[in-house]
């Protein structure tokens, strides 16, 4: 399996064959691409983070769409548990399980990631890089098609809303996540999205 210049240790191998094991091909080199150019990001803007941390987070980023999720919570919690779970019988310390935990819990958040710490940011900029356009200055397109040599697409733009959708089959509240819920409104008949200012309740409260 080629690391494309992520840690080799023996914390991220063990993560990486995790992800591999419980996932579909599809996910699985997703979250490799991703962690690939989450660490690329990273080193080309001399930001200052822990590259085993990051690793670790953006290759288990998507426990939550395999068969270890329950699907009794929105699937980047889950996630976020089962990767806790998994790291915290391998000895990593308190403090980087809680970095991992809060980076694929907000994996899918737009802005609150970059206010976060380096590997929370980094993380969620490498999926984000994965899911639309990698910058045209952080890899050259020999570096870039090395990347989707080593871990093709494998059909993701279709693969994964059906992935979400399941979720939402499975268990309705799973919609709670935006992402499933925007699957849902281009795959699921007569879906509608949960709205906020529907269920405000006037309780007669005194002004």
């Amino acid at each position: 399996m080629r690391s494309l210049g992520l840690p080799d240790s023996d914390l991220c191998t063990a993560a990486i064959e995790y992800a591999r094991h419980g996932s579909e091909p599809f996910l699985f080199h997703h979250v490799m691409r991703s962690a690939v150019f989450a660490d690329r990001i990273g080193r080309h803007r001399r930001i200052q983070f822990d590259p085993e941390v990051l690793c670790v987070a953006a290759v288990l980023h998507d426990l939550g769409l395999t068969p270890l999720a329950t699907v009794q919570a929105r699937f980047e919690v889950e996630g976020a548990d089962a990767a806790k779970e998994f790291l915290v019988k391998r000895g990593m310390s308190e403090k980087h399980l809680e970095i991992v935990w809060e980076a694929i819990a907000l994996h899918t958040t737009p802005e609150i990631p970059s206010r976060r710490g380096p590997e929370v940011a980094l993380c969620q900029m490498g999926i984000a890089t994965d899911l639309f356009s990698p910058p045209s200055n952080l890899l050259t397109d020999r570096e870039l098609d090395e990347v989707f040599e080593a871990y093709p697409w494998l059909g993701l733009n279709e693969a994964l809303p059906k992935a979400l959708v399941r979720l939402f089959n499975k268990n309705p509240k799973a919609a709670t996540s935006h992402a499933v819920a925007d699957a849902c409104l281009l795959h699921v008949p007569d879906f509608k999205r949960r709205n906020f200012c529907e269920h405000i309740v006037d309780k007669g409260r005194p002004k």
